[in-house]
């Protein structure tokens, strides 16, 4: 009878290791994870600011299922470079006369890239859709998060 409950508290003690190394290992990976350099992902679109705007002051709800979570290439007029008290850089897309824009906040790594940009300049933007924010009086916002400058590929 004692080497059976010796051998169940054995392999009892040895599944409970087993799950606490692999839920550090787990915790330990999903801590150390980092975002993929927008740069090296290739854009589900390619589109003009304007385009995209409108898209989405049409109909919201079909905007997002098509553009939410995606990697857009946005490309218009440079209305706005906007940097705020943490230092984060937001570059806002569209025309001077419609209130409706997209803004696009840069990827911390690539803040030099401010400098290749200036305001009226037309720029092509990559970044992945993360919401929309309507509103009637203001102007409505289309929201890329993680943005670098585009450039062709050649």
């Amino acid at each position: 009878m004692k080497s059976r409950t010796k051998k169940i508290l054995l392999y009892s003690t040895a599944v409970v290791l087993l799950l606490l190394a692999g839920g550090g290992y787990y915790i330990s990976k999903e801590f150390n994870r980092r975002n993929k350099d927008t740069s090296l992902i290739k854009a589900d679109y390619t589109l003009a600011s304007s385009v995209l705007v409108s898209e989405f002051e049409r109909n919201d709800s079909l905007a997002s299922v098509k553009y939410m979570d995606k990697v857009i290439d946005v490309n218009g007029s440079v209305k706005e470079i906007a940097r705020d008290e943490k230092g984060y850089i937001t570059i806002v897309l569209g025309d001077s006369v419609q209130r409706s824009s997209v803004r696009c906040s840069l990827d911390s790594n690539h803040h030099s890239e401010a400098n290749l940009v200036r305001q009226g300049g037309a720029v092509r933007i990559k970044g992945i859709c993360s919401g929309f924010n309507k509103e009637e009086l203001l102007g409505s916002d289309v929201v890329l998060v993680r943005c670098v400058l585009s450039t062709p590929k050649k």
